[in-house]
């Protein structure tokens, strides 16, 4: 394929998710109140919640690939099918956005030109393909997988209060490392917008615990 089907915007991205459906479960026991049945009913549902949520992103992930192409085969046979070359070339530039002011004519008539010599297969098409299920199934594994770190803390306390607050600890680790990939990917410094999304999980931590724990 050349390219990887999940890039780091949307491999964060699963994750967190993931991890704040799981958060949101772990964070409000009542170290009070919770017993080993309280305990084990908050894993189960955390389990099946991350499980449906999985499948159901993975869904709107392949959904949202067709949509996308859908949209580019339409663009692309319209760009073929105008008629004249100022209709093409105002279509080319809606696509490109602000990218377009630094174009001029002769830049869009080019692309116009490349996008009409191009043999049929190369232009999108609105279909499922094995790498929007690949992506799919990525996407559930992602989700999916982000909820064991943090319930893992349960299965080796016996205190509710110490595992809450290891799975927090945990939490709060996972989004330092997603920060710090999407500093990286976006080009900003990683160690400063990983200590921020460190510093976003913990607020968050704060917060759910005040409410529930």
């Amino acid at each position: 394929m050349g390219t990887r089907v999940l890039d780091p915007i949307d491999r964060n991205s699963e994750i967190l998710f993931g991890l704040f459906m799981v958060l949101s479960f772990t964070g409000t026991l009542s170290v009070a109140t919770a017993g080993e049945k309280e305990v084990r009913e908050m894993l189960i549902a955390a389990i099946g919640c991350n499980l449906a949520w999985g499948f159901v992103d993975a869904v709107m992930y392949v959904l949202r690939n067709l949509v996308t192409r859908a949209r580019q085969a339409r663009l692309w046979r319209e760009v073929i099918e105008a008629r004249g070359t100022e209709p093409a070339h105002q279509l080319i530039a809606q696509e490109l956005g602000p990218l377009a002011s630094a174009l001029g004519p002769s830049d869009l008539e080019r692309t116009r030109q490349w996008m009409v010599a191009q043999p049929e297969h190369v232009a999108p098409v609105a279909e499922l393909t094995r790498q929007d299920l690949v992506g799919g199934v990525g996407v559930f594994l992602l989700v999916f997988a982000s909820t064991f770190p943090p319930v893992l803390p349960f299965f080796f306390f016996t205190e509710v209060r110490p595992a809450m607050r290891v799975s927090a600890a945990i939490g709060i680790a996972m989004m330092f490392l997603c920060g710090h990939e999407w500093g990286r990917y976006a080009g900003l410094r990683p160690w400063r917008a990983a200590f921020v999304m460190a510093a976003l999980g913990a607020g968050i931590q704060a917060v759910i615990i005040a409410l529930g724990g």
